[in-house]
């Protein structure tokens, strides 16, 4: 009797705890449902001209995300798109990945998702993206784990007010020899390194990147070749200098709306740092190529070009991405920019554009170059704006003075060379191939070797007494 009872009473229990587990799945699934929208937002892909796609049907705000659906072997491979405009009735949609494998009439869905709020753009930003590589969405490349929901915050782009703006004081020690004594960088200041292809704009970015003294380094690597990131980690940064940095990486091969977002998600990152009290170090490579990207975009929306093929919004866009940087009552932004030259040409917009609105360039020369001289700075057509205001009067003599050796010894070449010169007409020119040896060698660094401010100072001291 007492192992029948016992028997039952088992078979109570098992019961039990079998009706307990149905109760915690029904009420799991009411939680989902309970969690799906009332409404699903939809509409009809009618039409693709180019890069962009047309909807009918779905009315949502521009920046919104939407899926366009796509059927392959079977499989829903759902494309990412975000709205850009709108014409009459319809909408129009960027996709930010390739369209293969859409088929006319598409149902194209508003993005959601139970913590993201789709209508208003999120970001990570935060202390874990410190040692990451990610694409222009935050969206992790470097195979680690996903960033957690806590790090994405709303994608609040203000400018600086003008008033509120500190003056650049302190120098910059980018640990580059002939920029600290000759070119003078200030914290907080925005540069423009202007190349044409091949003449070792790479190189000098990546010394920028290993030997400035800043707390928080973010690079953007916008539309250039996807060797270039591994390349930036292994070779350059290496994991010292990845523990204090940030990549955001949107290559070639990437939607042009990628490539925008990648440009303004690095500068967004560099805010967020600044304002935590930290001196930023933000290098964009290339101004160039997020110029490009917006033409793209501009021109798939009919917008007018004005100037080899630019619209005229893109002479507002790279201001507005520009003046977010600089000095701030927390903390600061230094930015490095990285301008294309067509065959070294002045009146490239762009180039043109970026000139005037940036606090100094350094222009990089293919003579040089071609000599194996590196960096290969033109010293005489490079300047920083903020130089006079943030050194010594002695110092800045003797600058100008080096600058004034080289310009003279670089016009009179031709006649130095052939010999047609005669000593004790210029009593600078004498004096400059006296010395042309050590201001040739002065100019030229390793890339293994770094030269802080205090050095590079009393180097050029020591050339010119």
């Amino acid at each position: 009797m007492a192992r029948i009872m016992s028997s039952s009473l088992f078979r109570g229990i098992l019961m039990h705890l079998r009706f307990t587990q149905l109760l915690n799945k029904l009420s799991s699934f009411e939680n989902r449902v309970n969690k799906l929208p009332h409404s699903i937002i939809y509409g009809r892909l009618i039409s693709i001209n180019g890069l962009v796609l047309e909807v009918v049907g779905l009315k949502v705000p521009i920046g919104a995300q939407c899926v366009v659906e796509r059927i392959i072997d079977g499989k829903n491979l759902n494309i990412d798109t975000e709205v850009v405009g709108f014409s009459q009735e319809k909408t129009l949609l960027l996709s930010l990945e390739e369209i293969q494998g859409v088929f006319p009439g598409a149902r194209v869905f508003l993005k959601t998702s139970s913590n993201i709020n789709y209508f208003i753009k999120k970001i990570p930003l935060g202390i874990e993206l410190l040692g990451r590589v990610v694409d222009g969405r935050g969206q992790p490349l470097d195979g680690l784990s996903p960033l957690s929901d806590e790090c994405y915050s709303i994608n609040k782009i203000n400018s600086i007010n003008p008033l509120n703006r500190k003056p650049i004081t302190k120098i910059l020690d980018t640990g580059i020899r002939a920029i600290n004594a000759l070119l003078t960088i200030g914290q907080g200041q925005r540069i423009g390194i202007f190349s044409s292809s091949g003449i070792g704009k790479s190189i000098l970015l990546g010394m920028i990147a290993k030997y400035t003294q800043a707390d928080i380094i973010v690079i953007g690597l916008i539309g250039e070749r996807g060797r270039e990131v591994k390349d930036f980690i292994e070779n350059i940064l290496g994991k010292k200098g990845l523990k204090r940095s940030v990549i955001v990486a949107a290559p070639a091969d990437t939607s042009p709306l990628i490539r925008i977002q990648a440009a303004s998600y690095a500068t967004s990152i560099a805010e967020y740092f600044c304002n935590n009290n930290k001196h930023v170090l933000l290098i964009m490579d290339s101004l160039t190529r997020y110029a490009m990207a917006q033409r793209e975009v501009s021109l798939s929306l009919e917008e007018l070009p004005v100037s080899k093929g630019y619209p005229s919004s893109i002479f507002s866009k790279i201001p507005s991405l520009v003046e977010r940087i600089g000095n701030t009552n927390k903390g600061s932004i230094t930015a490095f920019y990285t301008v294309l030259t067509e065959s070294e040409d002045d009146q490239d917009p762009i180039s043109y554009l970026a000139r005037s609105i940036l606090d100094g360039h350094i222009i990089l020369s293919r003579y040089y170059a071609d000599l194996g001289h590196y960096p290969a700075i033109d010293i005489g057509s490079s300047i920083s704006r903020v130089m006079p205001d943030i050194i010594d009067s002695q110092h800045y003599r003797e600058a100008c003075y080096f600058k004034k050796l080289v310009a003279s010894y670089q016009r009179n070449r031709d006649l130095i060379n052939v010999g047609a010169y005669v000593s004790g007409t210029d009593a600078v020119l004498d004096n400059a191939i006296k010395l042309w040896p050590k201001l040739e060698k002065f100019l030229q660094q390793e890339v293994s070797e770094k030269s802080n401010y205090s050095i590079a100072r009393q180097d050029l001291k020591n050339i010119l007494f």
